[in-house]
């Protein structure tokens, strides 16, 4: 018995060994001196960066997935869809009145008319707000989040204190992210499922008015899609 349990590894201690493995197989330490001095003084990653690496280590030696092929997905998410897919949508919806009622109509329609569809089956939803009406989406139980429209959702977005304060509190919330909204403005939040998924059409800004919709596209972010700023006239990217 006393045996079997100097056997047992608790759950960390595995994780950090695989983690450790999976560090050596990307890396390609040689097991010298300095590398296991280096080792030695590393900062251990949270435990869901453990599982994470544990996990993916795991599923590449049994030849079940190709860490290229994750990478490729990676890359996707991070550089290529990002909130690109959404500012477009969004801009056109701007600039052309008729798309706008059909994107509030039906969605996921009107965003396939641009060549975007959805990964994982689910239904979008347009949220439009107004001077008197702020929408904002959260996933009270998960992370429910519209990946192919905005890309890899923030940390923010995934943390139980924005999942429960934004029901809670959703002014105190916004004035967190830097958005004081007037007491006479309607805050709408929105529960995000498996099923639905939720996009805010923030409103244009003002100055825009003879903007391409290129240029346009440009103003819009990604959190003014989940209802946490506004968008104003200066680009995107070279916002601080």
């Amino acid at each position: 018995m006393a045996d079997n349990e100097d056997k047992t590894v608790d759950r960390r201690e595995f994780l950090k060994g695989a983690a450790a493995a999976a560090f050596v197989s990307e890396s390609g330490a040689t097991g010298s001196a300095g590398g296991a001095q280096d080792h030695d003084h590393q900062i251990v990653p949270s435990d869901p960066t453990l599982r994470v690496k544990a996990l993916e280590s795991l599923l590449v030696d049994k030849g079940l997935v190709d860490r290229a092929a994750l990478d490729v997905i990676v890359d996707t998410f991070e550089t290529k869809v990002g909130p690109r897919n959404g500012a477009r949508v969004v801009a056109r919806a701007w600039v052309d009145p008729a798309y706008k009622a059909r994107l509030l109509q039906n969605a996921t329609a009107a965003i396939a008319e641009i060549g975007f569809a959805s990964y994982q089956g689910e239904d979008m939803v347009v949220l439009e707000n107004g001077p008197k009406v702020h929408n904002m989406v959260v996933c009270t139980l998960c992370s429910c989040y519209p990946w192919s429209m905005l890309g890899l959702p923030p940390v923010w977005y995934k943390s139980a204190p924005y999942r429960s304060r934004a029901v809670i509190d959703p002014r105190g919330v916004l004035r967190e992210f830097g958005l004081e909204l007037a007491d006479d403005v309607e805050i709408r939040v929105w529960d995000s499922t498996a099923e639905i998924r939720y996009i805010v059409l923030p409103e244009r800004p003002a100055g825009s008015e003879r903007m391409t919709e290129e240029a346009l596209a440009a103003l819009v972010t990604r959190d003014s899609m989940i209802g946490t700023a506004k968008v104003d006239l200066t680009p995107a990217g070279e916002r601080p």
